[in-house]
């Protein structure tokens, strides 16, 4: 069987984002959960209609094991472009002006949006997202889920799976999403906005 999906490459060495992500947890969560998803993903998809899809598609167009694994593909695609080394500050620019108008200043959006993660029972995402008219909207999502299946554009995604950060926070997953923004490649996340 030949590998179709296949996970994004990292922009930055196993060890660039410690000690906010350690080399241990992004060779444990990129190297091996987000392994499996893609792995999973190309052996459920083999011979059905999303075989030669487009990743989007089948996040869009999928449900069951399919949508559950395509779904952890993309967010984790997303997720792991969204740090770099030396990251973190504000965003700049037309995010910065509509993150402003939509929540009042950075400081009180971070607050919402870290508030929401750590209120998302069990396993999921917190996102930031946009909709056609680039309004921003603040979405949780349980499981794989994604603010594409309502028709948003994801801008930015915190994963609130304990996977994403149980070696380096134990079970406080508040001081994960805290630390988080000290990590963030902002002129990324714009380009995802623009």
């Amino acid at each position: 069987m030949k590998t179709k999906f296949e996970k994004v490459a990292l922009p930055y060495a196993t060890d660039a984002l410690e000690p906010v992500m350690s080399k241990r947890t992004i060779e444990f969560h990129y190297g091996k959960h987000h392994q499996a998803y893609v792995d999973n993903l190309n052996r459920l998809a083999a011979g059905t209609k999303f075989e030669n899809a487009d990743l989007i598609t089948v996040v869009k167009e999928s449900d069951g094991a399919i949508f559950n694994n395509a779904g952890q593909v993309y967010n984790h695609d997303l997720f792991f472009t969204s740090f770099k080394k030396g990251g973190g500050g504000e965003p700049t620019g037309a995010l910065a002006k509509a993150i402003k108008e939509q929540f009042g200043s950075f400081e009180q959006f971070k607050e919402q949006f870290n508030a929401a993660g750590v209120a998302l029972f069990g396993s999921g995402w917190v996102w930031l997202a946009k909709d056609a008219n680039g309004k921003l909207s603040i979405e949780k999502e349980g499981g794989a889920g994604n603010p594409i299946t309502k028709g948003l554009t994801p801008i930015l995604g915190f994963d609130v799976w304990e996977h994403a950060y149980y070696l380096d926070f134990q079970n406080r997953r508040g001081d994960h999403l805290k630390e988080l923004w000290n990590i963030i490649d902002w002129e990324t996340i714009g380009k995802r906005y623009a």
